[in-house]
């Protein structure tokens, strides 16, 4: 009986042993690049969004007989304090409300750089606004 050599033929999978890897590391920077700017952009979706809402709830509370600026900026920034803003800058205007105030008008400036979740590069540097403003609800005396 004869011995015969047998040359073992290398499957398919031996040979993309390290294919799987060399794959991973080439799209999972991608792949999370694009989830946390997601998430980055939700925020600064929420952020724009509240601040809308802030705006229109300060305003609210200003045009009402009685309504001082502090009301009015406590308003706006218990709003903004529920979603974790920092460094807003709440702005009245007028500075006294009296009256005869015939409008208020409130803005809301929040710089992204302090707010960001993940990482400020996406929106460095950027400061959104939103402003409302009401005519004030004016009864006769």
């Amino acid at each position: 009986m004869q011995r015969t050599s047998s040359t073992r033929r290398p499957t398919r999978s031996e040979h993309r042993l390290g294919a799987v890897t060399v794959e991973f590391a080439l799209v999972a920077p991608m792949v999370f690049f694009i989830v946390f700017a997601a998430i980055e952009f939700a925020r600064l979706n929420m952020l724009v969004n509240s601040m809308e809402n802030a705006c229109y709830e300060a305003a609210r509370r200003g045009i009402i007989p009685g309504a001082t600026v502090a009301n009015v900026e406590a308003e706006a920034n218990q709003i903004l304090q529920a979603v974790g803003a920092v460094n807003s800058t709440v702005t009245v205007t007028p500075a006294v409300i009296t009256n005869q105030t015939p409008e208020i008008t409130v803005r809301i400036s929040i710089p992204l750089n302090d707010n960001a979740w993940v990482t400020p590069n996406f929106t460095k540097n950027l400061v959104v606004g939103r402003s409302c403003t009401l005519t004030r609800e004016i009864t006769p005396f």
